[in-house]
Formats: structure tokens, C-alpha cells, sequence
């Protein structure tokens, strides 16, 4: 299902599942948000009622846009002025669209936050459950390079090349960054603001954790698309 919602006085058409760049948001990274001015929605070629529809976004981050270079001149009058300036921008991922979709989850999270079983005698049958999870998740990391960064997805050969330059030689030193270091990496290599956009933070981390490469699931959903 599509919505058409409006922030900051523009129009985005989204789905779920979609990463959007707006107009800044209050809001940390992590947080879910409404967006509830719905000016369209539907299914295909089908139009919903507009009034009902919710559209739920989780905040990937606060960050800024690409510099703005603004430079005055006038002839004749020795009058020169340039400035910089960097809009600030907030990050959005489309968690749900649709017809009271958003309310449930939030429901369903403060419910489940309750519930904790203390008993040791409990605890003991979940920490075996886990072991071969993590076993799991170690071979893995086993079968993947840990220094291909390409496996990112938003990481080209050419900006591999700048990280490696940079002393970025494998996911660890990705996973390890914050926000600051993101934009000052960001900065000096000049890396068209990919590392927020693209979650490299998030992908490393997901990488360590032995899930399989969003680089490798994108190809593979446009490679069904194009058949």
C-alpha cells in the first residue's frame, strides 16, 4: 500500500519499507514517529480513504544535507559575498502504511515489556536455546571476508579504495564509528553523505552479527524485478 503524506511542506509518495530524507523531525535515532498528514493513499490502482490511513517512520538519524554554496555579486561595486549552508535533515525508514497498522506494534511493545521471568530456573534453558545461535552466526562470519567492505551496500570499488586509504580496513572499524566519525569520514573522503544514507554503521554491525549482506539482497530483489 502507497501513502502521499506532506512534512515540512513538501509531498512524498512512500511504502513501506522505504527510506525518506525530510525536512528535520524532532526526534533520536530509533524512535517511531506518525506521519499524519495523509493527503493520498491506495493499493494499486485503488484509492483508500485518506482520512484512516496511518503512516508510521522509525528515525535512522539526524544529519545534514550536501553544503549549499550561495555567492552574491554586484557589478561595478567591488560587493562580494559567499556563504555555505548545510540544511538540517532527519532520516526517516516507512515501518508501516495502511489502515490502524501503526498503532498495534506500539501496542504490542509495551505489553510485551512486562513480561520478564527472573527464575534462574528459567533462565538456564534460554542461555542453552542461544548457544547455537551464536554458533550459527560465527561460521557465518566464517564464510564471508570481513575486509570486503564492498559487501555494504553504498560502497563501491572506488570508495572502498578511499576507506582503505583511510586505514578503514575491514567491518569492525565501520561498526565502531558514531555519528561524529560518520561525518567527519563523510567529509574528508567526500562520500556523498552514503554512510547515513546507506546505514554503513548498521550493515557492518549486521555483517558482524552474521546476517547476510544487504548489498547481496538488493541485487537479488532487482534481479526478480527485472524478470
Amino acid at each position: 500500500m502507497f501513502a502521499v503524506v506532506r512534512t515540512g511542506g513538501k509531498q512524498y509518495r512512500v511504502a513501506e519499507g522505504d527510506k525518506i530524507a525530510v525536512e528535520k523531525l524532532a526526534g533520536d535515532a530509533g524512535d517511531t514517529i506518525v506521519l499524519d498528514d495523509v493527503l493520498l493513499a491506495g493499493e494499486g490502482a485503488d484509492l483508500a480513504d485518506a482520512s484512516k490511513v496511518t503512516v508510521s517512520a522509525e528515525v535512522i538519524a539526524q544529519a545534514k544535507a550536501e553544503k549549499v554554496t550561495v555567492f552574491k555579486k554586484r557589478r561595478r561595486h567591488n560587493y562580494r559575498r559567499k556563504n555555505g549552508h548545510r540544511q538540517q535533515m532527519t532520516l526517516l525508514r516507512i515501518v508501516a502504511v495502511g489502515e490502524g497498522k501503526a498503532a498495534p506494534k506500539k501496542a504490542a511493545a509495551k505489553k510485551a515489556a512486562p513480561v520478564k521471568d527472573t527464575s534462574e530456573e528459567k533462565a538456564a534453558p534460554k542461555a542453552h536455546k542461544a548457544a547455537p545461535a551464536k554458533e550459527a552466526a560465527g561460521s557465518a562470519k566464517a564464510d564471508l571476508d570481513t575486509t570486503n567492505l564492498s559487501l555494504i551496500s553504498g560502497i563501491g570499488p572506488t570508495i572502498e579504495k578511499k576507506l582503505h586509504a583511510a586505514g578503514i580496513k575491514d567491518w569492525a572499524d565501520i561498526a565502531a564509528w558514531d555519528e561524529a566519525t560518520a561525518e567527519k569520514m563523510n567529509e574528508e573522503l567526500k562520500l556523498g553523505n552514503r554512510p547515513v544514507k546507506d546505514e554503513w554503521v548498521a550493515q557492518a554491525k549486521e555483517l558482524l552479527a552474521g546476517k547476510p549482506p544487504r548489498a547481496a539482497v538488493d541485487k537479488a530483489e532487482a534481479a526478480k524485478a527485472k524478470k
